[in-house]
């Protein structure tokens, strides 16, 4: 029995798809907003930005910024960076720190 639509809109978006089987990308924002949720989830720690995000073969790599340890003066408190790894629809699939650093501390790379 053929399934009844109701309405004259478009059909309903899918989440996969374009014909090719594979997930479609989650936009930038949302893939910015997912890697700092599920980092927050697994380490406890609130993220304090997300410092890049960029577009791999496999879904999305971003760099979130950390406060690990808090101190006063606020130029004393660690920070770390972390790199994540998600999937196209956004879930994370890797993390690693690969940097700490104060706070006042500035990068000195070319």
């Amino acid at each position: 029995m053929p399934s009844e639509r109701h309405g004259d809109g478009p059909p309903p978006r899918r989440s996969r798809g374009h014909g090719e089987g594979r997930p479609r990308r989650v936009s930038a924002p949302k893939a910015m907003r997912s890697a700092a949720e599920q980092l927050h989830e697994l380490l406890g720690r609130s993220p304090e930005s997300v410092s890049a995000i960029r577009p791999t073969d496999d879904g999305w790599e971003a760099e979130v910024e950390v406060l690990e340890l808090e101190r006063i003066p606020e130029t004393t408190s660690v920070l770390a960076s972390y790199r994540v790894t998600l999937d196209t629809e956004g879930e994370l699939m890797a993390y690693e720190r690969i940097r700490r650093y104060t706070r006042g501390q500035i990068d000195r790379r070319a």
